[in-house]
C-alpha cells in the first residue's frame, strides 16, 4: 500500500530530469516537492538547485560531473531504467550521492524484444509485411529468408539480460558463445576473448552490455567485417557501442547481411542513410516499454526514493 506522505515536516525537493509515465509522476508529485527540469528556467533552476534532494532520471539522461555539482544537497539519483552510462557515477560516489537503478524487472521484456529483432531481420519480416499489403505477392513469391534455428549466436554481455537472450535461443537450438569481460561461472557458453573473434564465429552478433566511454565504438568496421555478408548485427543496449558510420556503410555495401536495432547513437535522432537501408529493422528504444514492466519500473524508482528519505527522517 502507498503510504500517505513522507516521515518529516517538509516534503524533499526533487528534480525530474527525464519523461516518465504520468502514474509515476502524479505519485511522485503526491509525496515530494517536484520539478521538471525542462520547465525551469536557469534563473530559476539556479535558485532552486541548493534545496534539491533527489534526482529522477532515466537511462539516456545525461547528468556530468559539473551538472551535479550546482546540487550541494543532493542524496539520491533513481534511474528508469538500468544505464548509468549518462551519469558522472565518480562523481556521485565522491559526494555520497546514491544511484538507483530497475534492474531484473526489465530483463524478460529486453530478452524478448533481441529475439524479435534477431527474426524479424532475419526473415525479412518488415519488407514481407509491405510484399503482402502492397498486392506485389500476386506478381510472384518473395525471396528467400535467412533461418534463424540452430543458427550461431555470439552474445557481448552476458549479464542479467545476456543470460536471458542466451536461455531464449536455446529454444532455438542455437549454438551460443559469449565475450564478456571476465568468465561467467556455472553457465555452459563458451566464452571467446575478444568481440572480433567472436563475431567471425557466429551468424548472429547481439550486443547486450553497458555503454560509456569504455564500450564506446566497440563493435567498429573491423568487427563488422569479421560478422561478414551473412552475419547480422542486433543491438538491444546502447547506440554508443555501434560505430554508427560504419554500420551504415556495411549495409550499403552488403559487408554485413542486416541489422536489428532498438537504440541509436544521437536518439531519437537516426540517421537518413540508416533509415533508407532495406536490410535493418529499426524501433525507437522500447525494448522494455510493455505496460507490466514500465508500471514495476515506476514502483522500484517510488520505492527508492520513498525508502531514502523514510531513512533520512
Amino acid at each position: 500500500m502507498t503510504p500517505s506522505s513522507p516521515p518529516g515536516a517538509s516534503r524533499p525537493a526533487v528534480l525530474i530530469v527525464a519523461r516518465l509515465p504520468r502514474p509515476l509522476e502524479e505519485r511522485l508529485g503526491n509525496h515530494y516537492e517536484c520539478h521538471a527540469r525542462d520547465g525551469l528556467s536557469e534563473e530559476a533552476l539556479a535558485q532552486l538547485a541548493p534545496r534539491i534532494r533527489a534526482i529522477v532520471a532515466s537511462g539516456s539522461s545525461r547528468l556530468p560531473r559539473e551538472l551535479l555539482a550546482r546540487f550541494p544537497a543532493l542524496e539520491l539519483i533513481a534511474v528508469f531504467g538500468v544505464g548509468v552510462d549518462g551519469i558522472d557515477t565518480v562523481a556521485a560516489r565522491e559526494r555520497g550521492v546514491r544511484v538507483t537503478t530497475t534492474p531484473d524487472v526489465l530483463t524478460a521484456d529486453v530478452a524478448d524484444l533481441a529475439m524479435t529483432l534477431m527474426f524479424a531481420v532475419a526473415r525479412d519480416v518488415v519488407r514481407a509485411d509491405a510484399f503482402a499489403r502492397g498486392g506485389a505477392w500476386k506478381q510472384g513469391p518473395f525471396p528467400l529468408s535467412t533461418r534463424v534455428s540452430g543458427a550461431r549466436l555470439g552474445i557481448v554481455g552476458l549479464g542479467r539480460i545476456g543470460l536471458a537472450i542466451a536461455r531464449r535461443a536455446e529454444g532455438f537450438d542455437m549454438t551460443i558463445a559469449y565475450h564478456n569481460r571476465s568468465v561467467r561461472d556455472g553457465v555452459p557458453y563458451r566464452h571467446v576473448a575478444d568481440v572480433k573473434t567472436l563475431a567471425a564465429q557466429v551468424d548472429f552478433l547481439v550486443l547486450s552490455l553497458p555503454g560509456g566511454a569504455g564500450t564506446r565504438g566497440l563493435v567498429d568496421a573491423q568487427v563488422m567485417d569479421a560478422l561478414g555478408p551473412r552475419g547480422f548485427l542486433i543491438n538491444i543496449a546502447r547506440g554508443s557501442i555501434v560505430d554508427e558510420a560504419a554500420l551504415i556503410r556495411a549495409l550499403q555495401e552488403g559487408r554485413i547481411a542486416g541489422a536489428g536495432l532498438d537504440v541509436f547513437e544521437h536518439e531519437p535522432d537516426i540517421p537518413p542513410a540508416l533509415s533508407a537501408c532495406g536490410n535493418v529493422v529499426l524501433t525507437p528504444h522500447v525494448a522494455s516499454a510493455t505496460g507490466a514492466t514500465r508500471a514495476a519500473m515506476a514502483d522500484q524508482v517510488f520505492e527508492s526514493l520513498w525508502n531514502h528519505f523514510s531513512n533520512k527522517c
